[in-house]
């Protein structure tokens, strides 16, 4: 069988999970199922082989980050739940201070989509915006749009987000180095999207005052101990998202500088990302019961596994489509390819982008591009353990490029925002394809400079 036939196949397979998810709302999970059975018996792998390539990439897969998606989905639904991300957020806005408002809102949404999920974070913080907005007497666009983009650079590039945690896992790379790259990453889209808030926000005027928000609560169930429970404080609030991403930062201290020992063994086990985030979820039950809200824990836990099983199920599903993509000669053929091997640390962000524009799904653009790029990292130039954290991060890059009609996070923004669709295309968009592009030239110099 040819090469070329086999990147026909490829092609093929690519625009049928498009197809599949876009035109037709297939479910990803089965989408993506299909598209490896048909890829590997086309590609002429047996059917004995191709139902082992399957089994065993879809069970290394959720073994590798099922309970680290888990653990942080409880994290977010609970924080969210018990108004601690209402207070990360009115604590960064006292520390920025009013006065730099459009900047407060920026930051927060980075903050809390870190453990809330960007969707929910939005509607969670919508009215904030809207007050904010309103006592400013600047448009809502402007607001909406830091916000949005806010969310959207920590929900791509920083773990334990679903996202960058599934490609770190499909591609094996080191959880300490993408959150420590995802931040620096993050720094430039804050700035650049923020700049273009203010700048083209101010244009498109939205009165705030207009503008009707839902509840940030419809759609959810009333948190059981009553509304009238008080919050977490500032430093609990804050608790269960430090805490994981400390240990892990230390586990990849004591990998690289300490070596072997006692001690080195156990800040390893406390920082391998699934210690770490279980006891996220410990700190946030904590945090929780102190502030009166201990009968949440339960019903948190019950919302956050409804959350977080299909994403499993689609990240195991992806990596059933890269071993499958693994056990053909599909990737030697790429891997030979001097034009795609050229492109470097630009192809996985192309794919992912190419992916994201068409379906609209930045996790299942995500998990897709993770499983066809794995194969090919070493072709690349990127099996180094910061090529590996910077290809996870470029793909992030390219999954929030662009955001439009497809997206559930498009009509989210605009719905709460009080935006018509096209002033939705020209803010949330053009701000979304601004973040991508500024996402893999930061990444691009990074890749340069380590």
């Amino acid at each position: 069988m040819t090469g070329w036939f086999l990147i026909f196949l490829l092609i093929v397979t690519i625009v049928f999970i498009v197809v599949g998810t876009a035109r037709y709302r297939l479910h990803p999970f089965l989408v993506l199922l299909a598209a490896a059975y048909g890829l590997g018996l086309l590609a002429g792998q047996s059917p004995t082989d191709v139902v082992g390539a399957i089994t065993e990439g879809f069970g290394g897969t959720v073994g590798g980050i099922g309970i680290i998606i888990a653990a942080g989905t409880v994290i977010g639904v609970v924080l969210e739940r018990s108004g601690g991300a209402q207070v990360m957020a009115d604590a960064v806005i006292r520390l920025v201070g009013k006065g730099r408002s459009v900047m407060a809102m920026s930051l927060t949404g980075s903050v809390v989509s870190i453990p809330v999920f960007c969707d929910s974070g939005f509607v969670v913080l919508a009215p904030l915006a809207r007050s904010l907005a309103s006592r400013s007497g600047r448009s809502m666009a402007t607001y909406a749009v830091a916000l949005s983009m806010g969310l959207y650079a920590t929900h791509v590039f920083i773990p334990p987000t679903p996202g960058p945690i599934a490609a770190a896992g499909e591609l094996d790379a080191d959880v300490g180095l993408v959150i420590l790259f995802g931040l620096v990453v993050t720094l430039p889209v804050l700035v650049t999207t923020y700049i273009f808030a203010v700048i083209v926000g101010d244009r498109v005027f939205i009165d705030p005052d207009t503008v009707s928000i839902e509840d940030p609560s419809e759609g959810h169930d009333t948190p059981p101990d009553g509304p009238d429970r008080a919050g977490p404080k500032v430093w609990e609030a804050f608790l269960p998202i430090a805490l994981p991403i400390g240990l892990i930062a230390v586990n990849s201290f004591a990998t690289a500088v300490l070596g072997e020992g006692v001690i080195a063994e156990v800040l390893r086990f406390l920082g391998d990302p699934n210690t770490a985030l279980l006891l996220g979820v410990v700190a946030a039950f904590v945090v929780t019961a102190r502030s009166g809200g201990s009968s949440l824990t339960q019903e948190a836990v019950t919302r956050a596994l409804r959350v977080a099983g299909p994403i499993i199920l689609i990240t195991g599903a992806g990596g059933a489509l890269g071993s499958v993509l693994r056990s053909t000669p599909i990737t030697d053929f790429l891997s030979e390819s001097l034009v795609l091997t050229n492109l470097g640390i630009f192809l996985p962000f192309l794919l992912a982008a190419a992916l994201k524009t068409a379906q609209g799904s930045s996790t299942v653009a995500i998990v897709t591009s993770a499983a066809i790029i794995a194969p090919l990292i070493g072709s690349l130039g990127l099996d180094s353990a910061t090529g590996l954290a910077l290809t996870t991060l470029a793909i992030g890059a390219g999954s929030m490029t662009v955001s439009h009609a497809n997206d559930s996070f498009f009509w989210v923004v605009s719905q709460f925002s009080g935006m018509s669709t096209p002033q939705a295309y020209r803010l949330q968009t053009v701000a979304s394809g601004i973040a991508g592009v500024t996402g893999i030239i930061a990444i691009w110099v990074l890749n340069l400079v380590f």
